[in-house]
């Protein structure tokens, strides 16, 4: 469990992922939308019982790895950039 903390701060350094962590809204609204669903589904379907555990470890380089995996396909390449246009520079709306 002392990973995810680690963790936050290193994306709390990143400008980006820094405000959006601080806009509760849109963070929110990206969390809660369809293509973020469609994404965890692929991502689940790819990695199953180790997503969740790599998840649960706060392991961001296997996650990382699952989601290059997802990025491969034609479908989980247009979600994250979809998803990605979701957020403004800084990300703020």
């Amino acid at each position: 469990m002392t990973d995810i903390p680690s963790n936050l701060d290193e994306l709390k350094r990143d400008p980006k992922a820094a405000a959006l962590l601080k806009n509760r809204e849109l963070l929110q609204s990206l969390l809660s939308s369809p293509d973020t669903r469609r994404l965890m589904e692929l991502l689940g379907r790819n990695g199953g019982a180790e997503l969740k555990t790599a998840a649960a470890k706060g392991d961001t380089k296997t996650l990382a790895g699952m989601v290059r995996q997802v990025m491969d396909t034609r479908e989980g390449a247009a979600l994250v950039e979809k998803l990605g246009r979701a957020v403004p520079p800084g990300g703020k709306k």
